[in-house]
Parts: C-alpha cells; structure tokens; sequence
C-alpha cells in the first residue's frame, strides 16, 4: 500500500487535518519539558500551535529541538489532534523535524521589557500574540470599512501623497524638496476626493496621512492611515447618518469575526456591543453648557482638546457626535450654516472609553467667491487652490464628506492606552526607527 503523503497546512486551517500527517512551515515561539515530553509552541503567521514530542519514540529529534532557542525557524511535521484544552482545539503529535535556523539570544523574550526597549526592537516585537491580535484586527477594521463602502457605491480614488497644498493648515506640513519647487507630506487626500466626487458622484480615498504635530500624547502619530469618503449632492445630516452606519459595521465586523484576537488582548466587549444607532448627538452649544458644569469651566469659541472629548465622551455609552462647531475652530473650506453663519456644518465623532475623535466630517463650501474670500482670511494662496476653485466654477453642487483615522479606530476597539501599537512601525515625534 502506499504511504499517503503529507499535506502541507497552516495552524488555521489545521482542523481539516485531524487525523491527518501535515507540515507546517513557521518559527519556535517558546517551548516547555516535562520530563519525557517536549511542548514545541509553533507559529506561522495564521496562528500558534503546541507540538507536542515524546522523548522514547524520536530521542535524536527531541535532543535536537530542546537545544533550539526563541524564534528558531523550523519545518515540523507531525498528526493533528482535537483537543479541546489546548490553544484553538487543536495540538500536533510531531513525527519529524527539520532546523532551517538555529536562532541563539532572542532579544525579546517571554519576560516583561519596557516599552521602549519594545519599540526598538518593534521589528521582532510584532512577532508577540498580542501584536498579531491588534495587528489583525487593524486588518479587520480596514476589510470592514472598504467593503461597506464598496458596497455603499463608493469608488476607491487615490490621491496623491506629494502636494504643493495645505488642507488642515500651514503649521503642521511636512516639508520637502521637489525638483527646486516647495512640496508637503499629504495632510489628507480630501481636495483630491472632491475633484473626483465631481466626476464619479461617490469615492473614498484610503492611504497614509502626515501631521508635524509636535505632541505626545496617547492620540498621535504623525504618520497614519485616513479614510476619506465623499460625496456629491450629500448634505451634512446624511452625511452624519453615513458615519453612523460605517463605524457600526466596522464593529460588528471584528465582534463577528475577530473575537478570539479581543479575547487575547483581554477587551470587554461590553462597551462595543453597545455600539448601534443612534448615536447621540450634540450641538457645539450643547457640549460647551455640559464642559462649563465642570470645575475647570469653559470658554464658548475654544476647539475642544483631548480632555474635554474625553469628558463629554465618558457622559455617553456608545460614538457620540458634535456639530455645528464656531467657524474659527475649524478648516477654510467648512459650509457656514444658513441658519447661523458663525458656526459650520461640521461634525466630530467621539468614541467612548475616552478614546476622543475618530471621524472628522462636514459639508464643504460650493460657492465659489465664499471660498475665496474664506482662502484670504486663512492666508492662503488663492492661486494655487485654482483648480480647488474650479471645482465650484463647473457644476458645483452641495457635497460633504469625512476622513476616519485607523489607527485611532483600532485603539478604541482593541482598548489600547496608546495608538503606537495600532501600525506595524510607527511614526512618532521622537521615534523614526525602526
């Protein structure tokens, strides 16, 4: 009879092996003996497997595997096994074992390090289970917000990452070189998503944003990720209602489909199965007599700072909106209300937990000489918005849209205490490397 071959697997689909002889090709996250028995934990990328070795049947192959350290890559072959004691149901019974790497003084061991040791080393850091966690469930978040805005009738756009533009101010630009000519880091693709809202009706863009924002705090980065949705002939509230709707898909999705990654990183769920509409809403005015009921008080016309969305964020148990800001708290292009033409058609959406603003939005100006007039008092070069211009002098229509950053997303979802672990190799005010 001949011998049925190994099927080559991966540790997340090992359950359509039982019974079967497999290879798994991946790297010794930590092993432990107990006497005759050697517990190989085994990653590969999909998931961590334990492999279990008895001493009697393959002396040669377990003396070889208890000299191997930490992160040592390896080929093990062996029968997958249910049981339900172990991590994801499943163990393997090795019957071989090929050493590609004998890796000696892993840095990063099972002990506890520092975070910034950590962050030195975040190249060797993402192979820990709680990074993969976070890191899939970034992947999650995005999967989720691409499909329902594909679904949506939205048509993914890119914009360009170099631009000769300011978009949320002058102050926070990264500045570069191009060619003799002055160009800046995208701020966000936003401009570059109403020119094709224009031409397509409904887009998104979705890439990496830049801020020379010299904070520190929990919130930042100044690198990250932002998607942009934006639509023709969409209003404020409707574009509320859409904000509304992605951000609970995008937590239904990681409930439904990432919930052993948030068991690993030990979140409360509590919090996020909250999350449906409606969300509260609340005007600017609303949320200043809230803050002024405070000790530290507060002033009317102030932008709010991580403190204050923090607050008003804690008084709610799901996303709560702010709208209708002052018009000197927000950006050149803000749609005054009619109704009122100091404050604008805008919105922030707050997570709860105190994660603070993870979707901005607002309706945009579409008259043309009101955007002029509003580029002079922000100090801008009105001649190099011209083609921004052009886009209310050519069958300008009422439009609106958001940018939700990533990252922050994923911190409120995963109950992080800082965005830093939310990117594979971040970018902070003091940190370039790895």
């Amino acid at each position: 009879m001949a011998e049925s071959a190994v099927v080559r697997s991966w540790v997340e689909r090992l359950g359509e092996h039982v019974g079967q002889e497999v290879e798994l090709r991946g790297w010794l996250y930590n092993k432990r003996s107990s006497g005759k028995l050697l517990f190989l934990q085994v990653r590969d990328g999909t998931g961590i497997v334990q492999a279990v070795l008895f001493r009697p049947e393959l002396p040669e192959i377990f003396e070889r595997a208890e000299r191997l350290g930490q992160e040592s890559s390896i080929i093990v072959r062996g029968v997958v096994k249910a049981d339900p004691r172990a991590p994801g149901g499943y163990e393997l019974a090795v019957t071989g074992l090929e050493v590609i790497q004998a890796a000696e003084g892993y840095p990063i061991t099972p002990k506890e390090h520092g975070v910034e040791f950590l962050m030195d080393h975040r190249h060797l850091w993402l192979r820990s289970r709680r990074q993969h966690a976070i890191l899939r469930v970034r992947a999650e978040v995005i999967r989720a917000t691409r499909q329902f805005l594909d679904d949506q009738g939205f048509l993914l756009v890119d914009a360009p990452i170099l631009t000769p533009l300011s978009v949320e101010g002058t102050t926070t630009l990264f500045e570069t070189d191009y060619f003799e000519e002055k160009a800046y880091l995208t701020q966000s693709g936003q401009l570059y998503a109403e020119a094709a809202a224009m031409a397509f009706g409904r887009v998104y863009t979705f890439g990496p944003t830049f801020r020379a924002e010299k904070s520190k705090t929990r919130r930042h980065l100044t690198e990250f990720w932002m998607v942009e949705p934006e639509a023709a002939f969409m209003e404020h509230q409707e574009n509320m209602a859409l904000q509304e709707q992605l951000v609970t898909h995008v937590v239904r999705q990681v409930l439904q489909n990432r919930r052993q990654e948030l068991e690993v990183l030990e979140r409360d769920l509590a919090p996020l199965e909250k999350v449906e509409p409606p969300f509260p809403r609340l005007t600017y005015d609303e949320a200043v007599e809230m803050l002024k009921k405070r000790p530290e008080g507060f002033t009317w016309g102030d932008d709010f700072g991580a403190p204050e969305e923090t607050w008003l964020a804690s008084q709610f148990d799901r996303p709560v909106f702010i709208e209708r800001y002052p018009r000197q708290c927000k950006a050149f292009y803000m749609q005054p209300d009619p109704a009122r033409p100091e404050v604008v058609l805008c919105d922030d959406l707050l997570a709860p937990e105190g994660y603070g603003e993870i979707i901005g939005g607002g309706q945009r100006i579409h008259d043309v000489a009101l955007l002029e007039e509003r580029l002079r008092e922000h100090g801008l070069p009105v001649d190099r918005y011209h083609w921004y211009l052009d886009l209310r002098r050519y069958g300008t229509v009422p439009h609106s849209g958001f940018g939700m950053g990533i990252e922050r997303v994923v911190a409120w979802i995963c109950g992080l205490p800082h965005v830093r672990e939310t990117i594979p190799f971040p970018r902070m005010l003091n940190r370039l490397t790895p």
